[in-house]
């Protein structure tokens, strides 16, 4: 009789309170630590790779000079057209190799440092890269560049699996995207920043575009200054270190309240339903059938991240602005246009993901990005016919890059952190890392080739790409806004042919859980 009292009183403790819980929740304020945590995390990491992607075009014609100064005084004779494409296609693509080799590295270095224990040593390779790609002109060496563009690139590889993981961790799930949207936000501000310091005025001139890379050092040095200060994640911290009073702490200080223990016993819950606690290997997540579907829509998730054709919109904006009679010595400050599109659209997807939801502003994204990659064919083609057809043209990337920042831009890598549990986290990103990076390669390889090809209909590749990933979003990716990484995986069962325990097992396993988590306490008691 008492047993089954029980049973309804935890029956009534879950219908009643957990409205309660999440409503005050809420009602939370965003802490200044949670913030902080969030943007110097991002700004020594994600602001660093979107600098990168953008700090090379002011300076090009530049750093093929120093190579062809530097070939005529070893060899005594100018660089050879071959050599010379092939010396800056390596300078270039060298970035996304570098990416790979710290995708492939990041799961084992976060088992050993940690989350925040990497992004701080992270550091260091930026610090590396800057003193390598400063001092390349004045040592007279082009291999310097190479090897600086090889060591920050492995600098960004580690930064955008490890800082996704530790934003995911850090936030309370009512704000886990605005929070992880930081990522985007800050790419897209690296971005803008590396078009606005290559402007002639500032560092894009011949004797000072080194300079330029001489940047990469401050947003590294000022996450080295206020990160020490913030707290690891507190997942990481329970689950991984059994450190219950450093989670305890860590969650205090991120939700700014002393009573953490509904955190603490979620995350005990997620402990204890895991199959495993010990961190798997990629082959194994591979080869596990319950998170199949979660590994085949990340996989195809951030390959149309890089495969949707965004980086390809660069090599035709100059063009087309000189198609529209704009002079060339003012398309740098037009195009800081994009740049700004892409931040506040960015900005604008952090804002309202809680409210919208991860799944709609993703195949919204892709579909727009597909509506407008088709009519800019259009327009493209028809540029010769009217004398406004170059600004419609124009207004079309604007609305691309506004679409893939809305979601696609910076989405892929907060779902990667939400579709896999603790013990699944790390190879996780390394896939995903890996799939961005070799795709993103592949992009940079393939597009001059497509582009030869298929002259103004080039951009049809990029339609067909976004059409399919919107349709397999609609069918496959169910929303993850407010809920929990078990909740999370219960949504894919289904479809992982994975049985979902009976109303009988979820009241042993609340049974069971109570009497494992006394038992667990009593043993990390027992060992402080």
């Amino acid at each position: 009789m008492s047993y089954m009292c029980f049973l309804f009183k935890v029956a009534d403790t879950f219908k009643m309170e957990k409205p309660q819980m999440y409503n005050q929740a809420r009602k939370l304020p965003i802490t200044g630590c949670l913030l902080s945590a969030a943007f110097f995390g991002s700004l020594g990491s994600s602001f660093l790779y979107g600098y990168n992607l953008s700090v090379v075009n002011a300076p090009a014609l530049y750093i093929k000079e120093f190579n062809n100064k530097t070939w005529i005084e070893r060899y005594g004779e100018p660089i050879g057209a071959e050599t010379a494409t092939l010396l800056w296609s390596i300078t270039v693509s060298i970035f996304a190799i570098g990416g790979v080799l710290g995708a492939l590295s990041v799961s084992l270095i976060i088992k050993v440092l940690g989350r925040k224990g990497t992004l701080l040593v992270n550091n260091i390779f930026a610090l590396i890269a800057a003193l390598l790609l400063t001092l390349g002109e004045r040592a007279k060496s082009f291999e310097m560049l190479i090897i600086g563009r090889l060591v920050i690139g492995v600098d960004s590889g580690i930064a955008l699996s490890a800082l996704p993981m530790y934003l995911g961790e850090i936030s309370p799930k009512h704000i886990r995207g605005f929070i992880g949207q930081f990522n985007s936000i800050l790419i897209c501000l690296g971005v803008f920043t590396g078009q606005v310091l290559g402007l002639p005025e500032l560092l894009g001139q011949e004797s000072r575009w080194n300079y330029l890379f001489t940047f990469l050092a401050l947003p590294a040095v000022l996450q080295m200054c206020v990160l020490p200060f913030l707290p690891e994640s507190p997942r990481y911290l329970l689950m991984e270190r059994r450190d219950e009073a450093g989670a305890e702490r860590a969650f205090q200080r991120f939700l700014g309240k002393t009573d953490v223990s509904q955190e603490l016993e979620e995350v005990h819950a997620e402990a204890r339903a895991q199959e495993n606690l010990h961190t798997v290997s990629v082959l194994q997540l591979l080869r596990n059938p319950a998170v199949r579907w979660q590994l085949i829509t990340i996989i195809i998730t951030m390959a149309c991240y890089q495969l949707c054709g965004l980086n390809a919109i660069w090599y035709y904006t100059n063009g087309i602005l000189r198609e529209a009679g704009f002079p060339d010595n003012i398309l740098p400050y037009i195009t800081l246009s994009t740049g700004i599109i892409e931040t506040l659209a960015a900005i604008v997807s952090g804002l309202v993901i809680e409210r919208i939801g991860r799944r709609p502003l993703l195949i919204f994204g892709f579909s727009a990005m597909a509506v407008f990659f088709s009519l800019l064919t259009l327009c493209l083609n028809l540029q010769d016919r009217t004398t406004w057809m170059p600004y419609l043209s124009y207004v079309c990337i604007l609305v691309v890059i506004a679409s893939f920042c809305s979601g696609p831009g910076g989405i892929p890598f907060i779902l990667t952190g939400e579709l896999f549990e603790q013990s699944y986290r790390p190879a996780a990103f390394m896939i995903a890392g890996v799939v961005n990076w070799l795709s993103n390669f592949a992009v940079g390889l393939l597009f001059p080739f497509i582009q030869e090809a298929l002259q103004s209909f080039a951009f049809l590749v990029f339609v067909v790409v976004c059409t399919l990933g919107a349709i397999y979003l609609y069918f496959v990716l169910p929303e993850t806004k407010n809920k929990t990484f078990m909740d999370i995986s219960q949504s894919f069962a289904k479809i992982n042919k994975i049985p979902l325990p009976s109303p009988a097992q979820e009241m042993e396993l609340v049974l069971s859980s109570d009497t494992n988590g006394k038992v667990e306490d009593a043993k990390i008691e027992s060992s402080l």
